[in-house]
């Protein structure tokens, strides 16, 4: 094998691996448990998955507050959440 195949070979083996890290799939069940679904809270990129149309999972809200994206919070404590002046939400909210 020459030196740049091997270099070739490396840099996509760490390509591949950054990706795999970087995706966050659907939320576990596991990962929710004690916690329920905040909406309105998460800041840009910090949502915890779902942020509606147009966005795929974790981290992928285009703005602070976004109304449709969710941020997992102990039971019973989202409607108390006041985050920069927005209130958590139970259900989403476009915008």
């Amino acid at each position: 094998m020459t030196r740049s195949t091997l270099a070739l070979a490396l840099a996509g083996s760490l390509s591949s691996a950054l990706a795999t890290a970087a995706y966050a799939g659907p939320v576990s069940a596991e990962y929710m448990s004690g916690k329920e679904k905040c909406y309105g809270i998460a800041l840009a990129g910090q949502n915890d998955c779902a942020a509606g149309p147009g966005t795929t999972c974790a981290g992928t809200s285009t703005k602070d507050f976004q109304g449709n994206a969710w941020k997992a919070v102990p039971a019973g404590t989202c409607t108390t959440m006041n985050v920069d002046g927005h209130m958590g939400m139970l259900e989403p909210k476009e915008g």
